[in-house]
């Protein structure tokens, strides 16, 4: 069977990235790949296997479009109203708690925040399918 490994995003400064996901997340650096006109750098942390590769590529200086495609990343947390407080006291910006209900049932609670890129990133409470 397949497994999910990572996923890539392109950041225009990487320190600025790691530090993000370093704070919001804890992820830290796995790996990091230095090439003539770009760099891989991979980042996880203890929780999971699964890493965000954060590709940069030399010289750039604009901004990346993320267009309409992009959707975004998911982590779930054990207690969501700590994180939430968490990321506001880091200066995150991170978006209100909602609650996802199907025909009255919780199927999540969740806040969304934006990496330093303007990438979507779900955070959600551990609960159901979740985990």
């Amino acid at each position: 069977m397949a497994k999910a490994i990572h996923s890539m995003i392109r950041v225009l400064e990487e320190q600025r990235s790691i530090d993000f996901y370093r704070t919001a997340f804890g992820l830290d650096i796995a790996d990091r790949l230095d090439f003539e006109t770009f760099t891989l750098v991979y980042l996880r942390n203890a929780d999971a296997d699964f890493e965000v590769e954060l590709t940069v590529n030399k010289g750039r200086t604009d901004p990346y479009d993320l267009g309409d495609g992009y959707g975004h990343i998911a982590f779930c947390v054990d207690d969501l109203d700590a994180e939430h407080a968490r990321f506001k006291a880091n200066d995150l910006a991170p978006r209100d708690i909602v609650e996802f209900k199907n025909e009255g049932r919780l199927i999540a609670r969740f806040f969304f925040v934006a990496d330093p890129d303007g990438y979507k990133i779900e955070v959600l409470q551990r609960h159901g399918r979740y985990k």
